[in-house]
């Protein structure tokens, strides 16, 4: 059986190839605009942005300066104390790391939290609860919806303490009582205003942020403004990665001195929930490079101050003077000016509350336990 040539299959062939050839053309094309559309909203949005700069600059400073928290309305907690703070702070951190919230959100958080200890008296088996209803608000208020969690998960993660109506409640009770005003410009919105004006790699970047982070668990930080703490976090990063200092605007350029040698001053032994955080690819190891940097700070000021060798001549008329002494038989008496010196242990002061040195708000510290009595000096008092 012959088979008859079929012109027809090469046609219609060769129509589908021009069909599919002329829908990539227009998918082509239409990619192609959409990418010019983001362009040219991108450049309208940095025109308006920068034309509006100032102006929303201002409004960010007034509105810092109107929600920062009383750290004196805090001190007169009855139940709540300072020593307190790390462990919640701890405790937010990996729930804000497990739910991948922004980093602005846990800013926003501990300011809630210090906002609403500054105007309520909080009880002390209630302060993780209004920790996790301050995570909820923030979360709420500025991060990705998907992200945002459930009562049920926090639930979880405080291990059942808690009902879903407390967290409602608790929830409630914090808008009412900060007057539903939950905007608050945070140390990362100012940081990233500030590198806006320069690119910084991301080591940068990741180091201030931990150092703004360290900053959430000491006492001093609680008031000073966020715009300060960007500026300053931010110079000490580039100090300790020995990046240049930028130009940068009058504004972005200028940080607090004493915020940034305080902030120095804090940087030893920083929270072990924190430190592995950063200990990450994800955050550059800014961690472990901060260790190695106090590490060589160390080794380079033990290196400058090299012990005093006591001096020949004194030594040596010290030894004549006992000499002498032993021979004739002489024991000095010390009179009113001299210092007697004492061999053994130095009796410890007399500490108040049952032994204990007192920590902030006059609260007994269980890390300063009593100082032993020598067994000679009981031997001799008795």
């Amino acid at each position: 059986m012959a088979y008859q040539p079929c012109d027809s299959y090469f046609v219609e062939d060769m129509e589908q190839d021009g069909v599919f050839a002329a829908s990539r053309s227009r998918q082509e094309k239409a990619r192609i605009d959409a990418d010019t559309q983001m362009e040219i909203a991108d450049e309208m949005s940095r025109m308006v942005s920068e034309e509006y700069q100032e102006d929303v600059l201002d409004h960010m400073e007034v509105m810092e300066a109107e929600t920062l928290p009383d750290v004196a309305s805090i001190d007169i907690q009855t139940e709540i104390q300072w020593f307190m703070r790390p462990y919640l702070l701890d405790f937010l951190i990996e729930a804000h790391t497990a739910f991948s919230l922004l980093p602005e959100t846990l800013f926003l958080t501990v300011n809630l939290l210090d906002r609403y200890c500054s105007k309520r008296v909080v009880y002390k088996r209630h302060y993780q609860l209004v920790g996790c209803s301050a995570m909820l608000i923030a979360a709420k208020y500025g991060d990705r919806k998907d992200r945002v969690p459930t009562i049920r998960e926090l639930k979880s993660m405080c291990c059942g303490l808690y009902d879903q109506d407390m967290f409602i409640q608790m929830e409630w009770h914090v808008l009412q009582t900060l007057n539903w005003t939950v905007g608050h410009p945070t140390v990362d919105n100012f940081l990233q205003m500030v590198l806006q004006e320069v690119n910084c790699d991301l080591e940068v970047e990741c180091m201030a942020r931990y150092l703004s982070e360290v900053a959430l668990f000491h006492k001093d930080f609680v008031s000073v403004r966020p715009s300060v703490m960007a500026r300053s976090s931010l110079a000490l990063a580039r100090h300790i990665l020995g990046r240049p200092i930028p130009r940068h605007s009058e504004w972005a350029g200028k940080y607090d001195t004493n915020v940034l040698v305080l902030l120095s001053q804090n940087l030893h032994r920083p929270s072990s929930i924190l430190s592995r955080k950063y200990a990450s690819p994800e955050y550059a190891c800014v961690s472990t490079i901060l260790e190695e940097f106090l590490a060589r700070q160390a080794q380079i000021a033990k290196q400058r101050m090299p012990p005093t060798p006591p001096s020949e001549v004194y030594e040596s008329s010290r030894t004549a003077m006992d000499e002498d002494m032993k021979s004739q038989d002489v024991h000095m008496t010390p009179s009113k000016g001299q210092q007697q010196v004492t061999m053994g242990y130095i009796t410890p002061p007399v500490t108040p509350n049952a032994g204990y040195f007192a920590s902030d708000g006059g609260v007994p510290s269980s890390r300063m336990p009593i100082t032993p009595t020598p067994q000679h000096q009981q031997q001799y008092l008795s």
